[in-house]
């Protein structure tokens, strides 16, 4: 989509991010700008034949009726209300800003994929610690950010989010260890930031960081999602923390909650 200023720009940021969709990498420079929503499975398809729904743009979600509270609460305009469809779907019809057309929502009433077992992207009642590295604070602090974001959008209260700052990266495993082994938290998300330099010490905290964080999951049952970056330079760094290459606390704390969420259900009750 290409709008026609920054009002347009505007609202169809704030359109789709209402909706639910992660913000991924985006850009701003002298003469362009640019932001990317992500989607799971996404791709196009095409797809024609009776009752299908009259829109520009089609996605299937989890749950229809529980976006179409969000877009009612953002005071979107519906085309058409959430309705059941012949062909085993919820559906209804937003208008689309700025003149795109309109957005077809849609969720099957039932799962009629090969059944799985997996974790849904919902924090909703979980309680979560993020262990955040003081070293590299301009990195750290904004990675912090993007995973509360993610936390708080998926549905866990502020109140359940305890921030945790360490000296370093190399200093993460232990405190996040001891959180895990409190049995205060669904999961534990892991940030900081390790940049290459002139010696081995790189590599030794690295791979002692990486070893560490998975330990930890591994020997308390307790998810870590491991958003530690390890990068060459500042400006990769500074790419992956909320530029170029989206936020790497968001994906993080999104991999935190899905693994809580997956071990909820595999747990014997």
């Amino acid at each position: 989509m290409v709008p026609a200023s920054d009002k347009d720009f505007a609202a169809l940021e704030d359109f789709f991010a209402a909706l639910g969709f992660a913000p991924g990498e985006h850009w701003e420079g002298r003469r362009s700008k640019g932001k990317k929503f992500e989607a799971f499975e996404s791709g196009i398809e095409l797809a024609k034949g009776h009752d299908m729904p009259p829109a520009d743009l089609v996605v299937e979600v989890e749950n229809a009726d529980v976006v179409a509270e969000a877009a009612r609460a953002r005071g979107f305009e519906f085309v058409s209300e959430i309705a059941d469809h012949d062909w085993g779907a919820r559906v209804f019809v937003l208008r689309i800003p700025a003149g795109f057309g309109s957005l077809a929502v849609f969720s099957y009433k039932e799962n009629w994929r090969q059944p799985s077992r997996e974790g849904r992207l919902d924090s909703t009642g979980m309680k979560f610690a993020l262990v955040v590295s003081r070293f590299n604070a301009f990195i750290t602090e904004r990675l912090a950010s993007g995973a509360t974001d993610a936390l708080r959008r998926t549905g866990a209260a502020a109140s359940d989010i305890e921030l945790v700052r360490v000296a370093g990266s190399f200093e993460i495993p232990a405190a996040a260890k001891m959180l895990a082994e409190s049995g205060k938290y669904d999961a534990l998300v892991a940030l900081g930031c390790l940049l290459r330099g002139d010696t081995a010490h790189y590599d030794v905290i690295v791979n002692e960081v990486t070893r560490g964080v998975g330990e930890v999951a591994l020997s308390t049952g307790v998810p870590v999602g491991f958003g530690v970056l390890t990068c060459d330079t500042l400006e990769q760094a500074i790419d992956r923390a909320g530029l170029k290459m989206g936020n790497k606390g968001w994906e993080a704390a999104l991999a935190a909650v899905e693994m809580a969420a997956l071990k909820r259900t595999l747990q014997p009750k």
